[in-house]
C-alpha cells in the first residue's frame, strides 16, 4: 500500500470533533453557571483556549501534510497566547476579558476565514473554515457593541428581588453562545462523510484516466 492510499490514523474530522467537544464544555459551563463574572468567564475561556491550542498544534503534525501546517500552527500559537493571558490575575476583570477575547477572536477569525477563502476551490473543508471564521468575527462585532462598564438594575416581582445586568454578564454570555454554535457546527461537520475521501476520489480520477490511456502510439492509432 502506497503512502498516498494509506488511511491516516488522525484526520481533519478528528480535529473538528475535538474542537467541538471543548467548545461544548465551555458552553455548558457558562450556561449552567449562575456567576457570569469576569473571573468565571476568563477561567472558562482560558481552559477552552488551552485545549483548543493543543489541538491545533498537535494536528499540525498528525493531520496536516508538510506545506499545509502554517494555518494550524498560527491558530495554535495565537490561541495559546490568549490562554496564557487569560490566566494572568490582573486581566481577570471586565476590561481584560473583553480585550483578550476580542483580540483572540479577531486574529484567529481572520486567519481561519482567509485560509478558507483561499482554499475554497481545492479543499473540501474550506467551507468549514469560512463559516467558523465568520462566526468568530461575528463574536468580535458582538463584543465590541457591549460596554464593559454597562450596568442596569431591574426588579422581577415573580422572583421577589432586584437584579443587575452588567456588561461583563452580556460579554460572557456572548462567548458562551459562540462556543455553543461552534460546538454544534463542528460536531455536524465531524460526523459528516469524510472530506479527505472526497478529495482523494477527485484527485485520483485524473490519475486513473491517465493510466488507462495507451502509451504506445501504434496501439493508439
Amino acid at each position: 500500500m502506497s503512502a498516498a492510499s494509506a488511511v491516516r490514523t488522525f484526520e481533519v474530522r478528528h480535529v473538528q470533533l475535538a474542537r467541538a467537544l471543548f467548545a461544548a464544555v465551555a458552553a455548558v459551563m457558562i450556561t449552567f453557571s449562575p456567576d457570569h463574572s469576569a473571573v468565571v468567564g476568563m477561567s472558562v475561556f482560558s481552559g477552552f483556549a488551552t485545549a483548543t491550542a493543543i489541538i491545533f498544534l498537535v494536528s499540525a503534525w498528525l493531520v496536516h501534510p508538510a506545506g499545509r501546517r502554517t494555518v494550524p500552527i498560527a491558530l495554535g500559537g495565537v490561541t495559546l497566547i490568549a490562554a496564557i493571558l487569560g490566566g494572568i490575575p490582573v486581566l481577570r476583570a471586565p476590561v481584560g476579558f473583553f480585550a483578550v477575547v476580542i483580540g483572540w477572536a479577531a486574529v484567529t477569525g481572520a486567519i481561519e476565514l482567509v485560509a478558507g477563502i483561499r482554499r475554497r476551490r481545492t479543499d473540501a473543508v474550506a467551507r468549514d473554515e469560512i463559516l467558523i471564521g465568520a462566526v468568530t468575527i461575528a463574536l468580535v462585532a458582538g463584543l465590541l457593541l457591549v460596554n464593559p462598564a454597562y450596568s442596569l438594575e431591574y426588579f422581577i416581582a415573580e422572583a421577589g428581588g432586584a437584579f443587575t445586568l452588567t456588561g461583563i454578564t452580556i460579554g460572557v454570555g456572548l462567548f458562551g453562545g459562540y462556543a455553543a454554535i461552534v460546538a454544534v457546527f463542528l460536531g455536524i461537520a465531524g460526523f459528516s462523510p469524510r472530506h479527505d475521501e472526497h478529495t482523494a476520489s477527485v484527485t485520483a480520477a485524473p490519475a486513473a484516466s491517465a493510466s488507462s490511456t495507451p502509451s504506445n502510439p501504434e496501439v493508439a492509432s
